[in-house]
């Protein structure tokens, strides 16, 4: 597949666009009307909870659009829109952050589970404009307006298998949401349960030496787990009542979220290689498989504090979280009874086996505590000939606690604490146009300036600064330009982790060609540093004057950083030249351990471009052409928010469709691990992480939904990478293939099909939807220069999963 795939996929969706019909008045609930005459103006208003900013949103989305994603929770919305919400600037995790009705909240999980028809509208925002309450700018911005009023109670069930069978995986949901004005309740239960997969169910080829020579004995390979077994109970639930007459006086929120998941993996079994008195070998295989049990409990809670003091807007919140791991792992068997008895003649070598005593098992256990507290407060202190300046001051504290102890390393109990002090400003300034209209003939032009200040009880002071300026020539064009400055500190367990050692871990030698079974040395360094990093930001945002809604959006990112925190990367023969003291051979050259605790980099620098387009329209049927009477004209973009969409009330007149799509294309992708060391180009085979770096990757999103059946379609297409090896007799390149996978999820709702309800009552308010992942079953194949797969890169390794089809039935009561 080609990077540049969107003149197809226009010409894919080129039926559904035919049909869009010109934009009437009447579209936008949200906007005023105004008759003049004859004609009807259509006149822009901000309804409450929007953000209040000079960049245009990324995307916007109405309550109807909403329901064309056919989405059960806020959570699978926004997993739906990813494309849209992921950030490019290649900081951070790349997930937004999340805003209720234009404020700050204490954690997603206060509306994680909000049913998506309570949804008036949701606004993506570019990452600048996370600043202003009190987020780093690497991650975009998600406004979710919801309806004033909404009640619901609904229950879902899902259940998913993949083609090649070998397990499955099923949920059970149910919750219920109340909001009145600002006043909201929301309870949710869920339930997720995934059984057991193992190797011997997807054939996978066991390495040399691993499989035993006694046809009686049990294989290892059905007691070595792909997928463990695992189930997860979890009870979430917020409450927010309003403060003052009718809520004016601010609102106050509580939430809280109690979990527990246990899972259960195997490891394999106990081999042993017996040798009789006359040098004949056989290696058998013991009956019990090594278990990895595991369980985590989770306790969660937050509070949100939003009011008004004067003209200037308080926001306060406090999150506190508690985790409690255990984890339980079967020793390793002595087996040195067996090979004397062997060796002495007292059991045949192909015979009956007597039981071992049990080895015992080795315990790994872990506390976390983390508590988080943010304190803003935003208003316009001053006056600029072009409108008001807008300033956000900040100040947040944050405190981080575990404890950790296993039984498999020797430091016994560790403690680990760390404390924030946090403080910060944002400052907006309107330069041109604006409100005021100041010499408007330029554009809007304003400028963003932010800085901060972090106090960290275990690594000394960092800063944090940027600047930005937004530039809107036309009402529909915006050019921003950013550059900003941060100091980061090591996470506290990449500093402080106890040591703990794994055996047996396969790993690809790039030197030798080979796959080898190692020993691999984990937890902390403290001897890490500060990383420092200087971003340059560039984005272009067009509003094309195609269909509904469509727009165009580039952006140029160039990230440098200094003294970079990874952890240890693959072991191509440069890294091991870098890091010879992480490394182990034996006197042949085998590879027998590899020290994988985290170390810096000297520099790492990039550069990409991320553009992309959305288009986004109506399908109108016959009905609604009519009740529109033939109005002309595009209207104003801003879309819908409360009350009954046209074209989605009872009868399900009308539809919508959308397409969006981004190419990410990296320039430059260069690291020094040490002074003085040469500069590795990861896109040019010197790859450091496992995979490769491709140079394009294409992100894909669209669907329609017409009279209540919908279809949704989501792709990823990744170029082929190449990771180089040394060169010397024996090493092996690999070559990383592309991958294309593409799900859809074909859904209908039932309420919408008025004859099936009104014979089957019951139906009412149900929505059935089948998912299909990985359509092609696309898995990335991964060959060395003969065109072989090493075994620790087989496709059931990489991805056990392949092509998952489900069904997944929801009501509301």
């Amino acid at each position: 597949m080609r990077p540049f795939i969107l003149p197809s996929l226009l010409l894919i969706a080129s039926p559904a666009l035919a049909q869009e019909p010109p934009l009437s008045a009447s579209a936008e609930s949200d906007d005023e009307l105004e008759q003049v005459g004859e004609e009807i103006l259509v006149v822009a208003t901000r309804i409450r909870g929007q953000v209040d900013t000079d960049q245009p949103p990324v995307m916007t989305l109405d309550e109807a659009d909403v329901a064309a994603y056919g989405a059960s929770s806020i959570g699978e919305l926004l997993e739906a829109v990813s494309p849209q919400t992921n950030s490019g600037r290649g900081r951070g995790d790349g997930h937004p952050v999340i805003l209720l009705n234009g404020q700050r909240i204490s954690s997603f999980r206060q509306l994680r589970n909000i049913p998506p028809e309570a949804i008036r509208r949701m606004e993506v925002l570019p990452e600048e404009v996370a600043l202003r309450f009190g987020y780093p700018p690497d991650q975009r911005l998600v406004n979710f307006i919801l309806k004033e009023n909404f009640y619901s109670i609904q229950a879902a069930g899902e259940y998913n298998m993949p083609t090649r069978g070998g397990f499955a995986e099923s949920e059970l949901e149910a919750g219920l949401t109340r909001i009145d004005g600002p006043r909201r309740l929301n309870l949710n239960w869920k339930m997720e349960d995934t059984s057991l997969l193992t190797e011997a169910e997807r054939d996978v080829v066991q390495e040399p030496g691993t499989v035993p020579t006694v046809i009686t004995d049990p294989d290892p390979a059905a007691y070595r787990s792909l997928v463990a077994d695992s189930v997860t109970h979890t009870i979430n639930g917020s409450w927010s009542t309003g403060l003052g007459q009718e809520g004016l006086g601010g609102t106050l929120t509580l939430d809280g979220l109690v979990s527990r998941a246990d899972s259960r993996s195997l490891s394999g079994l106990d081999t042993v290689l017996l040798t009789a008195p006359d040098g004949s070998t056989a290696l058998r295989s013991l009956g019990d498989p090594l278990v990895r049990d595991n369980r985590v409990d989770s306790l969660e809670g937050g509070v949100t504090l939003n009011k008004p003091l004067g003209d200037w807007q308080l926001t306060a919140t406090a999150d506190a979280k508690y985790s409690e791991s255990l984890t339980r792992i079967d020793r390793r068997a002595d087996v040195t009874p067996l090979v004397d008895a062997a060796a002495s003649g007292d059991i045949a070598i192909d015979g009956p086996l007597p039981p071992l005593a049990g080895a015992g098992v080795d315990a790994a256990r872990s506390e976390i505590v983390t508590v988080s507290t943010f304190a803003s407060l935003a208003g316009r202190p001053f006056s600029m000939p072009a409108g008001d300046a807008s300033l956000t001051v900040d100040a947040g504290y944050d405190r981080l606690s575990s404890t950790n102890r296993d039984s498999r390393g020797t430091a016994g109990t560790v403690k680990l604490d760390r404390d924030i002090f946090s403080a910060g400003a944002n400052l907006a300034l309107p330069l041109l146009g604006g409100r005021n209209n100041f010499l408007g003939t330029l554009g809007d032009v304003s400028l963003n300036l932010s800085g901060s200040l972090h106090e960290f009880s275990d690594f000394g002071t960092l800063t944090d600064w940027s600047a930005g300026i937004v530039w809107s020539p036309t009402e529909k064009l915006t050019l921003n330009a950013s550059y900003i400055v941060s100091e980061v500190a090591p996470s506290l367990g990449q500093l402080g982790n106890p040591g703990v050692l794994s055996f047996n871990v396969p790993v690809y030698d790039f030197t030798r060609g080979e796959t080898a079974l190692v020993t691999i040395v984990g937890g902390g360094n403290p001897d890490l540093l500060a990383e420092k990093q200087r971003d340059i930001k560039l984005s272009l945002n067009y509003d094309l004057p195609l269909f509904r809604r469509s727009s165009l959006q580039v952006e140029y990112f160039r990230n440098r950083s200094d003294d970079v925190t990874r952890s240890f990367p693959l072991l191509t023969p440069a890294v091991e030249a870098a890091f010879p003291d992480r490394v182990l051979r034996d006197a042949e050259g085998r590879l027998v351990s590899i020290d994988r605790r985290p170390v810096t980099f000297d520099e790492v620098e990039g550069s990409r471009m991320r553009w992309g387009i959305n288009l986004s329209g109506r399908i109108a049927s016959e009905q609604a052409e009519e009740a529109r009477g033939g109005a002309r004209g595009q209207g104003a973009g801003r879309p819908g928010g409360g009350g009954r969409p046209p074209g989605f009330g009872r009868h399900g007149q009308g539809g919508r469709w959308n397409l969006s799509v981004y190419h990410t294309w990296r320039f430059t992708d260069r690291v020094t691990i040490a002074p003085g060391a040469l500069v590795l180009d990861q896109l040019d085979g010197d790859s450091l992480v496992d995979g490769g770096v491709p140079r394009h990757s294409v992100e894909m999103e669209g669907g329609a939904f017409y009279k209540g059946f919908g279809l949704r379609l989501n792709g990823n297409w990744t170029a082929p990478a190449t990771v180089r090896a040394s060169g010397a007799p024996g090493s092996s390149d690999l070559r990383f293939g592309s991958t294309f996978v593409l799900d859809a999820r074909f859904f209908v709702n039932l309420d919408q099909q008025e004859k099936l309800v009104a014979k089957m009552p019951f139906l009412k308010g149900v929505r059935i939807a089948f998912d299909f992942e990985n359509i092609f079953d696309s898995r990335q194949k991964v060959t060395d220069e003969s065109g072989l797969v090493p075994l620790s890169y087989q496709a059931d390794f990489l991805d056990p999963r392949g092509r998952f089809v489900g069904i997944d039935i929801r009501k509301r009561f």
